[in-house]
């Protein structure tokens, strides 16, 4: 990562390891901990970069501020191949490699390639139950994935957007967040007409039964899901709703010259790339950002960082009722700013969650004074 590429709110810390063993190579971003201790999700992938860590890293410094809690901006990436039989060596030979950093920097959570007994792993690993969030209920954890927490929040962003009763829904990606995700669009009288997966999706404009999908993905994998459409072919797809929530940069500006949605809410992170962002906006297309409707997994995490060290269990409706109140307020608020201020969606909440960060910095003595 270049030295260029650091700006005024950080990165604070890139630690890169490596393990000869097992040929895991790792990297921690510490982004910004003006607001609290560095929390973000790792990921395992066998293609993650250093660049691509930062930029999720970053991310997390805008989610954390804008649903107002207490943490950092922070993210990690494992270079491995996740369904390897020597994932839990190369996952310990990683943790290991981060015991300095692990939980008083920054604690680990879940992304791509990682799982509630993954986390279990971390925790066993370092002897440290604050190490990571996200284990088993069994272990006294909040189980977010599980649960669906983050698929659950972006169909509440997504409703507070505009009504889902009566509305026809998208899904690229049938994952944790866009399983969640269609489960309770249904809930709420959307219908879903698309879903993929990497090896392909499957449409139907009366829509699809997402009960034998999920249950076609649980024995299958993502053959489960794949149908008629090839990967891609989903976004072709005309309907009034899309929730990418599959990986990155997945909508450039070709693709959002064609997209006939008029609503987008981004279930994964960064999945359009910024100057698609300025054409979806000129198009009218209203876009709820990754920051605001995929957050619902930092509430939980939030929830389970502080019950870490409490014997007692969480609430889940507890949970749940905060993901919802907080994605429908952010998504109306940061919409109302954007039209108000005729800015971009992501310029409205990036203002919303820089200046509370920027605060923050400025009460710790983090900005010089002619920068005041």
């Amino acid at each position: 990562m270049s030295l260029e590429l650091i700006d005024e709110w950080g990165p604070e810390k890139i630690v890169c390891v490596s393990d000869g063993r097992t040929g895991m190579r790792g990297v921690l971003v510490i982004d910004n901990t003006a607001r609290g201790v560095g929390k973000g999700g790792t990921r395992m992938q066998p293609d993650v970069t250093v660049e691509e860590v930062a930029r999720l890293a970053r991310v997390m410094t805008w989610k954390w501020a804008a649903v107002d809690l207490f943490f950092g901006g922070a993210k990690a990436g494992i270079r491995f191949d996740p369904h390897s039989p020597d994932k839990e060596r190369a996952l310990r030979a990683f943790v290991r490699a981060l015991s300095n950093e692990v939980p008083s920097e920054y604690v680990f959570g879940l992304d791509m390639g990682l799982t509630e007994d993954d986390a279990a792993v971390i925790q066993d690993e370092l002897g440290d139950r604050g190490a990571s969030v996200g284990t088993p209920r069994e272990l006294g954890g909040v189980p977010y994935d599980q649960w669906g927490v983050t698929g659950y929040g972006v169909a509440e962003a997504a409703d507070a957007a505009r009504s889902l009763n009566g509305a026809s829904v998208v899904i690229q990606g049938f994952g944790a967040v866009g399983a969640a995700a269609a489960q309770r669009v249904v809930a709420l009288g959307g219908t879903v007409v698309a879903v993929s997966s990497s090896l392909g999706g499957t449409y139907d404009p009366d829509g699809l039964d997402v009960d034998a999908l999920l249950a076609a993905r649980a024995e299958h994998g993502d053959a489960g899901v794949a149908g008629t459409l090839r990967p891609g072919d989903e976004l072709d797809v005309q309907a009034d709703v899309l929730i990418p929530a599959a990986t990155q940069d997945v909508i450039d500006v070709a693709r959002a010259e064609s997209l006939r949605f008029a609503t987008i809410v981004e279930g994964a992170n960064l999945p359009i790339r910024p100057d698609a962002l300025e054409r979806l906006a000129a198009r009218g297309v209203t876009v709820v950002p990754d920051f605001i409707a995929n957050a619902g997994g930092v509430i939980a995490a939030a929830y389970a960082m502080e019950g870490r060290h409490s014997p007692f269990p969480i609430d889940p409706d507890a949970i749940f009722a905060a993901v919802s109140q907080k994605m429908r307020a952010n998504t109306a608020t940061v919409l109302e700013a954007a039209e108000t201020d005729g800015v971009t969606s992501h310029e409205a909440a990036r203002t919303l969650a820089a200046d509370r960060v920027r605060t923050a910095m400025r009460l710790k003595g983090r900005i010089p004074e002619y920068a005041l």
